[in-house]
């Protein structure tokens, strides 16, 4: 899987873009045909400290997956958006399965 990281406003340390590389990658272990991922990291202008903005969009074969989040840290936001991309992936593949069965029960 190919993995963008891009950090707009500000450039992102070494741990954060390591942190977040190994987050995604474990993507892999709930759908086997994920392309790549985009990840971009923003810094909110808001005066409140949960102004960290991730947004994840992962590309499988055939759909797209997108879940964005904010909080105090880059990490607590990574860690609400894998949290939900882990459901959608799971729900995606769910879906294709009974489209499969459908499929193969009505040949």
């Amino acid at each position: 899987m190919k993995i963008k990281i891009q950090s707009i406003h500000f450039d992102a340390d070494r741990k954060l873009v390591e942190f977040i590389t190994e987050k995604v990658l474990k993507l892999e272990h709930y759908h086997d045909k994920i392309i790549d991922a985009t990840v971009y990291l923003k810094l909110n202008n808001h005066h409140t400290k949960a102004n960290k903005h991730v947004e994840i969009k992962i590309n499988i074969l055939h759909s797209t997956l997108f879940k964005d989040a904010e909080a105090e840290t880059f990490e607590a936001a990574t860690d609400i958006v894998m949290d939900t991309l882990k459901v959608q992936i799971r729900k995606h593949k769910e879906r294709l399965l009974e489209k499969t069965q459908k499929i193969l029960s009505n040949s």
